[in-house]
């Protein structure tokens, strides 16, 4: 049956970014049909009446860690917190039951805050990508690889033998399958090698964090005189299946060695940010065409997966450290939120833009909100102004996921006390590890 929402606020996200204030849209099943200023004066289907609403596409979250929804709040002000909580914490606790029920609540919490396609580099990705199924989201998911033993394997590099499995399987209507290197220098040449390989063999993108860490950047420059994007590119993984993560410490030689491969990248201001790392060079690599999304990294580097904060901190940062109050127009933040991101996941003739043919992934958002008035540009109230409470309603392919703020098929209080329950065995060794580091500031 055709649904048609009326007299909408829209934002279409199109290459013309076309906007129509009092404007409709129709989907049958799971594709747009029409979006357009006057409605059709014989539609014969359900009509929803869109007044007061603004409707846009989907947010794109382009990386994060959604089972670790356990590691939010802890230990964030740890200076080698990596060491210290996350690699224990992961190999000791980490089960796939946890991880599964810390992927539904963060996927609930994505699409109360209008977040309808993640992509996801974590363990037990097998179990996440059924977790994922039930949920309803759009997804890619990615099993990491890395150069030691893991919580779910016992040798180093033994996701690469789960991400082989993976990229087996039969197309999903929802669900993408990538592969997740987990970084530049925690996997060698020859692994990345057959990453590329598979990726190649199964035309599956893949993930990797990439020129993040400033000791990162030191090894690559004192072992092989290179960044670590001259590396990729020199032993030949560079290539348009690539999304790479961060790229806080890029250079001019490494922005056009990705243009030239088609390589894009996934941009973390709020977790590098909270880090310390560095502001990436976002004007640069717009400017050279790079194609960019946006991401919240984990819930435990950025602590939320929500994408207003991301769109908020892009131009205050980036602002400030150019010194320019004129660059990243809001306009084009909300682009990397949405057909930006689509883009970057090799999603965008699917989702990122409000269009005859795509798919209907969109939200529609409360503009009688009280920070929503008055609305002057509609992009500037969604950057600056609006947040994951103005979500009304979430479509997913067509499915109503969120009606009123409220998840439509799931209970949220079920899925945080679901969480609550497989996290006992972790809290109580992090309580341990706290308690310990507390004693050693003590000390000093």
């Amino acid at each position: 049956m055709k649904t048609m929402i009326d007299q909408a606020y829209i934002l279409t996200m199109n290459a013309k970014m076309d906007v129509f204030e009092d404007g409709y849209l129709i989907f049958e099943d799971d594709t747009i049909i029409e979006v357009g200023q006057i409605p059709p004066a014989n539609f014969e289907g359900r009509i929803i009446h869109g007044k007061h609403r603004l409707l846009l596409p989907g947010f794109v979250n382009g990386h994060s860690h959604l089972g670790m929804i356990p590691f939010r709040s802890l230990g964030d002000d740890c200076p080698d917190r990596l060491r210290r909580f996350l690699f224990p914490l992961e190999n000791a606790c980490m089960t796939s039951e946890l991880v599964v029920a810390s992927t539904k609540y963060a996927m609930a919490e994505m699409l109360l805050g209008g977040v309808t396609c993640v992509a996801d580099m974590y363990y037990f990705e097998d179990a996440v990508y059924k977790a994922a199924s039930e949920m309803g989201m759009r997804a890619l998911l990615g099993e990491t690889i890395i150069d030691f033993a893991t919580c779910d394997t016992t040798r180093p590099f033994g996701g690469l033998e789960i991400a082989q499995k993976m990229a087996a399987y039969p197309a999903h209507p929802l669900l993408r399958v990538m592969i997740a290197p987990h970084a530049t220098n925690t996997n060698p040449k020859e692994v990345l090698q057959q990453v590329d390989a598979l990726s190649q063999a199964y035309q599956i993108p893949w993930m990797m964090h990439v020129s993040e860490m400033d000791y990162e950047m030191q090894a690559f420059e004192e072992n092989y005189a290179m960044t670590p994007v001259e590396y990729l590119d020199h032993i030949g993984v560079l290539s348009s299946r690539l999304i790479m993560v961060h790229g806080i410490h890029l250079t001019p030689h490494d922005i056009e060695l990705m243009k030239q491969h088609d390589v894009s990248l996934i941009h973390c201001i709020g977790a590098n940010t909270k880090a310390g790392k560095g502001v990436a060079p976002l004007d640069q690599l717009l400017a050279a065409g790079v194609r960019v999304g946006l991401g919240t990294d984990g819930p435990s580097s950025g602590n939320t997966l929500d994408l207003f904060v991301q769109m908020r901190l892009i131009p205050s940062f980036q602002k400030t450290w150019l010194h320019d109050r004129s660059i990243f127009p809001a306009s084009q933040v909300v682009r990397l939120a949405t057909y930006g991101g689509a883009e970057a996941l090799g999603l965008a003739q699917q989702i990122g833009s409000l269009e005859a043919g795509k798919k209907a992934d969109f939200i529609l958002m409360d503009m009688d909100g009280v920070n929503m008035f008055p609305v002057h540009d509609p992009y500037a109230v969604l950057v600056y102004s609006a947040n994951a409470s103005n979500v009304q309603e979430v479509y997913v392919n067509g499915n109503l996921l969120v009606h009123e703020h409220r998840l439509v098929h799931q209970d949220l209080a079920q899925l945080r006390q679901d969480l609550a329950s497989q996290m006992t065995t972790f809290s109580a060794e992090a309580k341990k590890r706290s308690a310990s580091l507390n004693e050693e500031k003590n000390i000093v």
